[in-house]
Parts: structure tokens; sequence; C-alpha cells
């Protein structure tokens, strides 16, 4: 019985001879964390900062 992926597992990675290979900083760039709420932290950090200030009077 023939298993996954036996048939490439033990292939060698292609490498383009069209194309240079990505350097590694800019490849994990592309899988780094999206920001979906942009000025979310400030407005929390705001909030914050507001509520002390009623706290503290």
């Amino acid at each position: 019985m023939k298993k996954n992926y036996d048939d490439i597992i033990n292939l060698k990675h292609h490498v383009s001879k069209k194309h240079i290979q990505m350097p590694l900083d800019a490849r994990a760039a592309q899988f780094a964390p999206f920001a979906a709420l942009t000025g979310f932290d400030e407005q929390l950090k705001e909030a914050e900062r507001l509520a002390i200030e009623i706290y503290d009077k």
C-alpha cells in the first residue's frame, strides 16, 4: 500500500533559475501579524489615561 507523498517526499527543493530567492526577512514580513484594528492600542491607552485621571480626582 502506497502512503501519501511517498513519491515526492525525498525530492530536492526546487530553486528557480529565472527568479532570485526572496530574502528571509522579506518572507517573514509576509507572515507578520495583520493589524486589523490600527489605532486601537492608542485608543485603549487614551481611555486608560482618562480613567486614571478621573479616578485620581
